[in-house]
């Protein structure tokens, strides 16, 4: 199963530092029955293209509570086995938690597929966004546009061996 793990730039760099991701539970983001329900499709490379939206959307959260933070969106894509991430079955499934999930035990970096990050020209709409938050979920309509804003941007792909260049 392919899942993506929201991080910043200082979360990426501590994995980097250590080797894997951790310690667990890890929140992941997945192709869920609930995700697929909401997203209604049934095309397998748009519903994971959702559940890597979902973890830069919660990548940006990371963001906004950390004002030290580079303000750039950090995802990082594992393939772990069938069983390994699940869903918490407590959990009041809303518009927040759609494709969420729980990996019990540290992953090894190695294990990960590609990390996504955004461009260094999305720093302006990510940092912008990070402040509008609170308002855009007090449902202030201008701050949602201006999160929205951050979330236009395309996080780049970048395998596992190009991380020291990111974090250099």
């Amino acid at each position: 199963m392919r899942v993506y793990v929201p991080l910043t730039l200082s979360g990426l760099a501590a994995a980097h530092r250590a080797g894997e991701l951790g310690p667990g539970p890890l929140t992941a983001y997945a192709v869920t029955p609930g995700l697929r329900e909401w997203y209604a499709s049934d095309d397998v490379e748009e519903l994971e293209y959702a559940a890597l939206n979902r973890a830069a959307s919660a990548s940006l959260r990371m963001i906004g509570g950390k004002p030290d933070e580079p303000r750039r969106r950090v995802v990082v894509a594992l393939d772990v086995p069938d069983g390994a991430a699940v869903a918490d079955p407590d959990r009041v499934p809303d518009a927040s938690s759609l494709g969420e999930v729980r990996i019990a035990d540290a992953v090894r970096l190695s294990k990960a597929a590609a990390v996504h990050v955004d461009a260094d020209e999305a720093e302006k709409d990510v940092a912008a966004a990070a402040v509008a938050l609170g308002a855009a979920d007090q449902g202030d309509g201008d701050a949602q546009f201006v999160v929205d804003g951050a979330e236009d941007h395309e996080l780049l792909w970048f395998g596992i061996q190009e991380i020291p260049a990111l974090l250099g």
